[in-house]
Parts: C-alpha cells; structure tokens; sequence
C-alpha cells in the first residue's frame, strides 16, 4: 500500500544560519550524532571507526561529481546555463564521457525562453590551442531539452571539455558561486566513476586517516555506484507524498560487491542516503528475479509498498549471484525511482551514515524510516547542540 503521508509532518525549522555554507578546514573535524537503540549521543566523526558493530560492511558510493553547468552566452550578450542531467546519446555515462566530437544530453537550461535556434559557442583553451564547443537545442518538453554537444577536437572526450569549460555544480540552497576550494571539497577521497550532479555528501567526512582506522579496527567496505541527480534537490510541492513523482537515478553493483553483501547480511551500514537507495534498489531487483524470473532494471518508486514478501533475505541474494554468473553479468546496471518512506522496512541495511537533511525532504523521510517517530528529536538535538546542517554540515550514525 502507497504511504499516506503529508510532507507537512515532516517539517521542521532552519534557520539560515544553521546550514553550513564551506566546510570545515578538515573533512573529517565535524560532529557525529550518534542514534542507537533508541539513545542519541554525540561525538567526533573520528570515532566512527570505533562505534560501528563488529564484522560491519560500510558501503560507500564511488561516484564522482561532473563539471555539470556550462555558461555559453548569445551573441546579443544573454547568459544561458546549460546543466547537463543525464545522457541521452550515447545514453551511457561512461560511453557518452568518453565520447569524442559530440553527444547529447537531457539539460535543464537557465534563461531558455532567451535561445532560439542558434546554436550556442564557448571558446576554450587545451594545451596553448583554441577550440570551441558548441551547443545545439533538439528538443523541449517538460522544462528540460535534449542538447547536442560538439566540439573541433576529436582526440578530447566530453569529460575532458566538461573540466576545461565546465563549472562544479553545488547545492543551490547555499547561495553561492561554485569557489577553487568546492572542486577538491565537494568530492569524495574516494570518487572514482564520473556521472553525478551533486555530491553524496555522507561520504565527504571520510579522510585516508578515517579510512585506515576503519581496516584497522577489522570494518569491511565496499563500494557501489549511483550517478546521483539534480532530483536529489528537488523540493516536495505537493500535499500528500502519493502525489510526488520521484527523480530516477542509475547505478551499478558489481558482482564482487554483491558477494560482500551476501557475506554481511544483516551487518551492512551505508554511508549516505544515495548507498541506501542503491542497496534497498538491489534487493527488489533480486526479489523480481526469484518472484517473476524477471531480470528488471528499472525500480519504480513503489516498488517496495506492494503485497509482503516471505523469502529469506540469503535465498534472493543467492539467487541473484547464480543468475549473475550463470549469464556471464558482471556487474548489475540498473535505474531506480524508489522512494523510501515510512513505513518502510529495510532489508539490506542496518545502519546508515548520513548528514542532516532539509524540512520536507525525500531524504528526510528516508531517516524517518529508519528512526520511526525519533527523527523529530534527532534533529531536535542536532539544533539545539550547534550541529552544522545539509550538504557541508555535520554527521550522523544511524543504526537499527
């Protein structure tokens, strides 16, 4: 059954002065609340590596942060910002970032109504030479168009333009211009697979000394992939959650990660709001297979509020690596929609590492799921104890 919620149960009060607009001097310096059976506490986020339970697996999400906006001008002077979404072709992330001389991408484009049909030039330098990079309208429909990207250097992919010409997206709500400290900030130490718009901000507290202490201590980790999206910002408007459309994501567990969750089941903790969509993701794919024997790469937003399920969690997992080696798949590709509210029940992770988030969120009902009714005095005493909230704010432990 879909949850019947109003979004305006799920409010609380911000103020300005409470959203952390840099980071600190050091990612690993900020706070950690820490909520477990049912008792909230603070500490330093240097202590995680000592409070997670034994034999945990932590998974963290590899993606990297693209130089998303691009600022072209017309010839009449008009700024128009394009900001590339998601690709469309080729309609991978990896192949279209590595496409040479052209693609296309889904873009939302600021001042739209302002370009015509012309295409857009923006001149840039790579290795003392001139080259240019235009862009070209396709198509509109609901808000967003259809861009094609070229560019007079075929020898340079289009994740080479995009960090010559490109501008590092942040998060809107901190009013201001992307600065030289946000390119090394706003990513993770452990960013590897380009595709995201916005940072899974859970993972910018971690430093290579928190990294260590976590094999030292004997905590497993693994790593998954999900591209996360400008949906992530994308406010709820609507009265009830039933009538939100969720943004949909893409992502990648790789068949050795998939064999680490099946050895932790029941100790997994993710690190961020985007790990825990991914993994809860990856068990409605394996419950499809097992249920349906259908193989399915698209998990809509309800996916986990139809009728209960009564298989062991071990025997989907089992049987989603069978399928996987036996098809000679190496890695699960896949998209999800899903929106993860109360009443919610998880059933890959225990635990989630993750910052505070905005009133009337979707990522604030997916702590609200993991806390119950709780949330309200996490975040209570988060306020009340000087913790520095959203993307550059501090942490927070939550385990079941």
């Amino acid at each position: 059954m879909i949850p019947q919620i109003h979004i305006a149960d799920y409010s609380y009060t911000l103020p300005d002065e409470r959203i952390a607009k840099y980071p600190l001097p050091r990612r690993d310096a900020s706070k950690l609340l820490v909520f477990e059976r049912s008792v909230i506490s603070e500490t330093a986020f240097t202590r995680l590596p000592e409070l997670l339970p034994k034999e945990t697996l932590l998974v963290f999400n590899n993606t990297k942060v693209i130089r998303a906006r691009i600022m072209f001008r017309r010839n009449s002077g008009a700024a128009i910002e394009v900001f590339c979404l998601e690709p469309c072709a080729p309609d991978s992330y990896m192949l279209s970032l590595a496409a040479k001389a052209e693609c296309s991408w889904v873009c939302t484009v600021g001042n739209l109504k302002r370009w015509k049909e012309e295409s857009l030039l923006l001149p840039f330098t790579h290795n003392g030479s001139r080259y240019t990079l235009s862009a070209k309208k396709l198509s509109v429909a609901n808000g967003v168009a259809v861009v094609r990207f070229s560019w007079d250097n075929p020898n340079l992919t289009f994740a080479e333009v995009l960090e010559i010409s490109g501008v590092l997206p942040i998060p809107p709500y901190l009013h201001r211009a992307t600065e030289n400290a946000d390119y090394e900030r706003y990513q993770t130490v452990y960013s590897k697979r380009e595709g995201s718009v916005a940072a899974p901000t859970a993972g910018l507290h971690f430093t290579p000394s928190v990294l260590n202490d976590l094999k030292n201590k004997g905590i497993s980790t693994a790593e998954v992939t999900l591209h996360v999206g400008a949906g992530t910002f994308k406010p709820v408007k609507t009265t009830t959650i039933e009538e939100h459309e969720m943004h949909a994501e893409h992502f990648e567990v790789t068949l050795e990660t998939l064999t680490q969750l099946r050895q932790h089941l029941g100790k997994i903790v993710a690190v961020g709001t985007t790990s825990a969509r991914c993994l809860e993701s990856i068990y409605f794919i394996g419950f499809n297979l097992l249920k349906k024997n259908e193989f399915q790469t698209n998990i809509s937003q309800w996916a986990p509020y139809g009728s209960e399920d009564k298989i062991e969690l071990s025997t989907i997992v089992d049987n989603l690596i069978s399928y996987l080696r036996a098809n000679e798949i190496n890695a699960i590709s896949a998209s999800t929609q899903i929106l993860i509210a109360p009443p919610y029940r998880f059933r890959m992770i225990r635990g989630m590492v993750t910052n505070f988030h905005q009133p009337q969120s979707t990522l604030l009902l997916l702590v609200a799921a993991m806390t119950g009714t709780r949330w309200r005095e996490i975040y209570r005493y988060a306020l009340e104890h000087d913790f520095r909230f959203l993307s550059y704010g501090d942490s927070s432990l939550i385990l079941q």
